[in-house]
């Protein structure tokens, strides 16, 4: 048997090992980096197993922190690489033996949590973005996935969830203890905000377009992976019956960026919806637009509302996951249903017309944001389960 290190009582260093599935800088990622870089040197060491994508990585290893990649772990599934991600991952977890695992998505809960039990690790920790049983599926699938992600829960030792509706369903699963599910809401640091007119004129520079085209426009944007959960199909389809001057920009990138641009072509918005991509420390340009959206199918707790709302935006979103949780319908924005284009539309017209809500919402939310999420209070309330 592997003989672990001492817990942290008799003043040894912890070692903390985070697993994600993909390596690219979405909202998953970003956690994962937040609490990797921020522990405490003196209490934690840190190692970092990511899937596909460098972005993560990157950014782990210019704040020092020790990471591997397995390539073949991916969000797709393949019974191949499954199994040789999931040796490697004995590999790695044996070599390391760290006292916490701490599981991030579904693949790697899943994979993860088997490893560590295998290993006997003390403590494994996973923190679910989003329970993928609420994407829409057909049911057998959703079957599937319910009857795996309760067999994760089963397994970990705690399970982090990130809103009040996905508590509620974790408990409602059998042999599931209430005091193995725990809510934790994501936090979030000061962001650096460039100036409107700043962020305007930078980003139209780094893609090439004339400020003086759309300097008097009303603009609206979002920043998002460019996935099929994140629903930006029903943005732009509801983009599209608006005829007032505005234009639409999308900063992100992903498997969907073909789909999206046959879409903008079909609807003939090449001049008013734009796709620009990664952009890094994207957040920083928030204040570049007028109305934020996030028309997800599926959330956990997604950090680009929380940025929004620091950076004082009105926001339309989806009334799923822990949205709800962030946004209070019609005082610190408009919750739609998820995939009506017509809800959406008519939400970006109120906004529009009325540029007194704007505020008031951008506000409001700012307010919400600076009182109930701060990265202090996710970081000391996550560390309490690292004892």
């Amino acid at each position: 048997m592997i003989k672990w290190p001492n817990m942290q009582s008799d003043g040894q260093i912890v070692k903390v090992c985070y697993i994600i599935t993909k390596g690219v800088w979405g909202g998953a990622g970003k956690y994962v980096w937040s609490l990797a870089t921020n522990l405490p040197k003196e209490k934690y060491e840190v190692v970092v197993i990511t899937g596909e994508g460098e972005a993560l990585k990157e950014r782990l290893e210019k704040s020092g922190i020790k990471t591997y990649t397995l390539r073949n772990l991916k969000r797709d599934i393949s019974i191949i690489n499954e199994i040789e991600s999931f040796f490697k991952l004995l590999r790695i977890i044996r070599k390391e033996r760290p006292k916490i695992l701490h599981l991030n998505s579904p693949k790697a809960s899943g994979l993860g949590s088997v490893a560590g039990r295998l290993l006997f690790v003390p403590q494994i920790i996973q923190t679910v973005h989003g329970f993928s049983w609420n994407e829409d599926r057909p049911e057998w699938q959703k079957i599937l996935i319910t009857l795996f992600s309760w067999l994760t829960i089963i397994l970990c030792h705690k399970t982090i969830v990130l809103s009040s509706q996905e508590q509620r369903q974790a408990k409602k699963l059998p042999l599931v203890r209430d005091s193995k599910i725990i809510l934790i809401r994501n936090g979030i640091e000061k962001i650096a905000f460039k100036e409107k007119d700043t962020a305007r004129q930078e980003l139209l520079t780094l893609f090439g377009h004339p400020m003086s085209k759309f300097k008097e426009l009303l603009w609206i944007g979002t920043i998002s992976e460019l996935h099929k959960n994140k629903g930006l199909e029903y943005a732009i389809s509801a983009i599209a019956y608006i005829k007032k001057s505005f234009i639409f920009c999308i900063i992100g990138e992903g498997d969907e960026r073909e789909n999206l641009e046959k879409l903008i072509k079909k609807n003939k918005l090449q001049e008013k919806v734009f796709l620009l991509g990664f952009v890094d420390k994207a957040n920083e340009y928030l204040k570049t637009f007028d109305i934020f959206t996030l028309t997800s199918l599926k959330e956990g707790l997604p950090y680009s509302i929380l940025e929004a709302g620091l950076a004082e935006l009105p926001v339309i979103a989806s009334n799923v996951g822990g949205i709800p949780d962030i946004i209070e319908n019609g005082v610190s924005g408009i919750l739609t249903t998820k995939s009506r284009v017509g809800e959406i539309t008519r939400a970006i017209e109120y906004l529009m017309d009325n540029p007194d809500k704007r505020e008031l919402y951008g506000k409001n939310l700012k307010q919400k944001v600076e009182k109930d999420f701060s990265f202090e209070q996710m970081l000391e309330r996550t560390t309490v389960l690292y004892i």
